[in-house]
């Protein structure tokens, strides 16, 4: 399965802090896939998953922002209930854990979107363990 890079950036939680931040991505024509944003101990902790993790790379270095970069990967499924559970119960069998989990639709009433990002690489025969659910629509690491 393709992976993409997820940058978690600390910015001050201030007003126009994260529009600077959009903006200098847009200027670069990077689009942001996901977003996750949390106030931590007066900061922002914010979650980017982008379409091209290399020229956002280069914008946050511009920036001079300290971030961490983290592998996802975007699990298609279902939106019912229990789709999450069985997805996520084949990476835990596999002893892989999840570190961050963004979950979205593709549109209204849609399939379930989730990117997933986990401690360390995951194995291919688990990846195939995933996407051999009946439920699951699509496993697909994301790779630009």
């Amino acid at each position: 399965m393709p992976t993409t890079k997820e940058f978690s950036i600390h910015l001050e939680d201030r007003p126009g802090t994260l529009g600077k931040v959009c903006r200098a991505l847009a200027d670069r024509n990077v689009n942001i896939i996901a977003f996750q944003s949390a106030p931590i101990e007066g900061k922002s902790l914010v979650h980017l998953v982008v379409d091209n993790p290399t020229t956002a790379r280069t914008v946050l270095d511009s920036e001079k922002l300290s971030y961490r970069e983290t592998e996802v990967a975007r699990v298609t499924l279902p939106h019912r209930a229990g789709e999450l559970a069985r997805a996520a119960e084949r990476l835990g069998d596999a002893k892989i854990n999840i570190a961050t989990f963004h979950l979205g639709r593709n549109k209204p009433g849609g399939d379930a979107i989730a990117l997933v990002e986990v401690d360390g690489p995951v194995p291919a025969q688990v990846l195939a363990k995933v996407q051999s659910l009946p439920q699951v629509k699509q496993v697909k690491a994301l790779a630009f």
